[in-house]
């Protein structure tokens, strides 16, 4: 993470924010990676008048008791098609061979994970969900392997040693603080009754919210902030793919072309 992203991220973070969006994910769910262009460019136009948090939702247990009967999965091999559709409808790239070559046995190592580097600060949970899901999305890596996860978090710490200490992250992985929050996102997610991803409830503080659930358009995300916030404007625009690259410490070209309002 370059010192530009880390400082706009913390201003993010530090901001009271007019809208706060709980955004409802899993680092197996390929919805919520063709989602990131959407994300990534909310996040950019509405810098420092939004403010999130990830909660984890545990979407594979295990495949002994996993089912989908919308899209007809029970077992690894048929997740491959799934992930096929998402990367032709969101132009996002998807390494779907890896439920062929190298499944994933659960989600659960991951979202553990994820809540394990946001024990350290949000901005370190924001970059370590980005960096397991790449690995996974990208590279095909079997991320419900501890190796793979504690690798992914070893490469963020040296990316930015400000964002991660590996070895807190490492003597905390099997902790009871990482567990007991993952514990609570479930319960969050059982209590809303969420089961498509990625889902985000919108709302101001202290008010009720909406819930906007599944792949969406950029400006179907809009028009639900606009529900919550009719007052809220853009605070900029991206107009440089370099610029937009460099906040973000690298994008995919779908990216960029969603920042662009190419897509």
């Amino acid at each position: 993470m370059t010192e530009k992203e880390q400082s706009n991220n913390d201003a993010v973070m530090q901001e009271a924010g007019l809208v706060e969006i709980e955004f409802y994910t899993d680092p197996l769910c390929c919805w919520s990676w063709a989602f990131e262009p959407q994300w990534r460019r909310l996040r950019y136009e509405y810098s420092g008048k939004i403010r999130w948090r990830y909660r984890m939702a545990g979407m594979i247990p295990n495949w002994s008791s996993y089912s989908d009967p919308l899209n007809s999965v029970s077992k690894p091999l048929q997740m491959g098609p799934v992930w096929l559709e998402a990367k032709h409808l969101s132009g996002m790239p998807i390494e779907d061979k890896v439920w062929f070559a190298n499944p994933p046995a659960s989600s659960y190592p991951a979202c553990l994970a994820m809540k394990c580097s946001g024990l350290q600060s949000p901005e370190a949970a924001e970059m370590y969900l980005r960096r397991v899901r790449e690995a996974v999305m990208l590279h095909g890596r079997d991320i419900s392997k501890e190796e793979v996860l504690l690798e992914v978090a070893k490469g963020l710490s040296e990316e930015a040693t400000r964002l991660l200490d590996y070895t807190q992250f490492e003597r905390e992985l099997h902790g009871e603080e990482a567990r007991n929050a993952f514990v609570e996102d479930l319960k969050q997610v059982r209590y809303l009754g969420i089961t498509r991803y990625p889902a985000l409830t919108l709302s101001k503080p202290g008010q009720p919210g909406l819930l906007i659930v599944g792949y969406r358009p950029y400006e179907a995300l809009v028009s639900t902030l606009k529900k919550v916030a009719p007052e809220i404007e853009p605070a900029r625009r991206m107009k440089d793919a370099k610029e937009y690259s460099s906040f973000w410490s690298g994008v995919t070209e779908r990216e960029t072309e969603e920042a662009l309002s190419l897509g």
